[in-house]
């Protein structure tokens, strides 16, 4: 099963757009949905998923910090990326570290949903 995860960005300028990633796949748009179908264009037809959207507001599972955090590593990762550079190994081990909190708080989210759901 493919996972997909969707969080708001925001560029130097302020303005706001979406990145989506499965895997090694990733797409940006100026919506959710515009980054998922570009996603799920390049994912091929066999592959399923999860997908996960985050809430865009902090909670006690990924607070404000985290995600100003978060915003402030992709901005560095895509300036590293766009000049041909990696971030810093510590740095990539920041950034990794936040999406994967990240996505396990959205696994929990996730959990709560369906288990209220249920009920």
């Amino acid at each position: 099963m493919t996972t997909v995860a969707i969080w708001s960005i925001s560029s130097d300028g302020g303005e706001r757009s979406y990145r989506a990633i499965a895997g090694d796949k990733q797409s940006v748009g100026k919506t959710a949905g515009q980054a998922l179908d570009a996603l799920t264009a390049q994912l091929g037809e066999t592959e399923s998923g999860l997908l996960i959207i985050q809430s865009f507001r902090p909670d006690a599972l990924f607070s404000a910090a985290q995600q100003e955090r978060l915003s402030e590593l992709m901005n560095l990762w895509r300036a590293a990326r766009n000049q041909g550079q990696i971030l810093s190994s510590e740095q990539q081990a920041e950034l990794d570290a936040l999406v994967n909190a990240e996505l396990n708080a959205a696994t929990v989210r996730t959990a709560a949903l369906i288990q209220q759901a249920g009920q």
